[in-house]
């Protein structure tokens, strides 16, 4: 396609020379007879011309299929300018607004509705900003790697009953450390047990060892990914890299540490520093991490950031789709269709609200899918299911999204008696079942429904509460 660039400098030119080239066929037209010399002299397609003249576009062909990109730096008639390439036919005419003076443009639309302005700085602010942020990650990157350079042993420790994205990202860390799974091991104090997971450890070949909190002082480093040292309590009070996608913590320290919690995976920052310092990403690793994003965010159904996209996009070319579609194989087990039933029997649906208490758990990914399972149910807006599992009452918690955040419920109701956090859609509570008599009484299943349905009825109450008082706050006027 033919393309005709109207402009005032050197800077631009060259610009849309780069950009447009060699997709588009470019001539360019300049005011300034020394720089038309100049830039014809390093290749470019260039002429000196006035572009207030109609004969300057009929000269150049213009026609209604030209695109006319024209320059406007504050300097010149822009009015003028658009009336001569419209006049000679021209009707793809685009503005590109190099000052601040975007009204000029807004004046001449009044005369021709049909242009188009495109301001520089956001032509070339996306690509910039997102070099920019690759630039600082690059150089995070560099220094973990350097830190846990001369290490001997290195633990990637991983929460207990490891899901996809964490395994992912235990195998993408090992990669950027340029380790092996002897100089870098994956480990987690319970190691994995949801049928799919242990599908995905098998296929991919993933190892995750069995550690002890004891065994912490065998390695030189250790990193978490996927979870925040705080969720082993006093067992790791600090670790010399963290990666996480959850809600930043606080009771431990780290040396290194990248958070980011409106991604919707931590494969998804792996994949960020992966292509920092330009690893080369193995099919295994790929596979492994771009199924880890279709599993954290629910194939980008829930809690999805533009850079999960882009990660699945770049992650997809490398990995192996059949592999993929084996690991996902079918979900629907006959455990799990008990757990539902389970789930049902002890529990109701009222006010959009779905509360169950199961009572004992085999497994804590049980209660998590039984969460997940029933706010697909019509009218269900919220899920809070729970159960005993080893001592613990687990609860699971999932939302819409659109109300009030999931982590803060579990965070409101337990996180004085254990662990408690999440995102606005999904969170969960892990308390040890003798402080949860010690704060709620000690009750019956039936009973305990009751009071998952009470502690929600509270809490969705308190934010219409709040919603309506900041409704009738008055707005503060801000001097100019």
């Amino acid at each position: 396609m033919k393309c005709l660039a109207v402009c005032q400098g050197e800077l631009v030119v060259r610009t849309l020379d780069q950009a447009l080239i060699p997709a588009y066929d470019v001539e360019f037209i300049v005011e300034s007879r020394p720089l038309a010399r100049k830039l014809h002299d390093a290749g470019l397609a260039v002429t000196a011309a006035d572009p207030r003249r109609v004969d300057t576009y009929l000269k150049a062909d213009v026609t209604p299929g030209t695109v006319v990109l024209i320059e406007d730096n504050g300097r010149r008639s822009l009015r003028r300018i658009v009336g001569a390439a419209r006049d000679a036919g021209a009707t793809l005419v685009y503005v590109i607004n190099t000052s601040p003076n975007t009204w000029r443009t807004d004046e001449v639309r009044a005369h021709f509705p049909e242009i188009n302005q495109l301001p520089l700085a956001a032509l070339v602010g996306a690509t910039l900003s997102t070099e920019l942020g690759r630039s600082l990650t690059r150089a995070r990157v560099q220094q973990y790697q350097r830190y846990f350079a001369d290490a001997s042993r290195v633990l990637i420790l991983l929460h207990n009953d490891p899901d996809p994205d964490a395994m992912a990202s235990g195998l993408a860390l090992r990669s950027i450390l340029r380790r092996t799974k002897t100089t870098a091991v994956i480990g987690a104090l319970q190691g994995v047990t949801r049928p799919e997971n242990l599908r995905m450890a098998n296929l991919l070949d993933i190892h995750v060892e069995d550690v002890t909190a004891a065994s912490f002082a065998e390695f030189d480093r250790i990193a978490t990914v996927d979870v925040q040292p705080h969720y082993f309590g006093s067992l790791l009070p600090r670790a010399d890299l963290v990666i996480d996608h959850h809600p930043e913590q606080s009771g431990y320290s780290a040396v290194f540490k990248d958070i980011r919690a409106n991604y919707g995976s931590t494969s998804t920052i792996l994949t960020e520093h992966l292509r920092a310092v330009d690893v080369n990403v193995s099919e295994r690793t790929a596979t492994a991490m771009l199924y880890a994003i279709k599993s954290d965010t629910l194939f980008f159904a829930r809690q999805t950031n533009p850079a999960d996209l882009e990660a699945f996009t770049y992650l997809y070319s490398h990995a192996d789709p059949t592999l993929i579609r084996k690991m996902e194989g079918a979900e629907i087990t006959v455990e799990r269709l008990g757990s539902v039933r389970q789930a049902l029997d002890r529990g109701a649906l009222a006010d959009q609200v779905f509360c169950s208490y199961m009572g004992d758990v085999v497994r804590e990914d049980l209660i998590a899918y039984v969460a997940d399972f029933f706010l697909q149910v019509e009218d269900a807006k919220w899920t809070i299911v729970a159960g005993n599992v080893n001592g613990n009452f687990v609860t699971s918690v999932r939302n819409l999204g659109y109300s009030r955040n999931a982590g803060e419920f579990v965070k409101r109701w337990f996180s004085d008696i254990g662990s408690a956090g999440g995102h606005r859609a999904m969170a969960k509570a892990v308390v040890p079942m003798d402080r949860f008599v010690a704060k709620f009484g000690a009750l019956e299943a039936p009973d305990m429904t009751a009071k998952l349905r009470d502690l929600a009825t509270t809490f969705l109450r308190e934010t219409q509460t709040d919603k309506k008082k900041d409704a009738r706050q008055p707005t503060q006027a801000t001097s100019a």
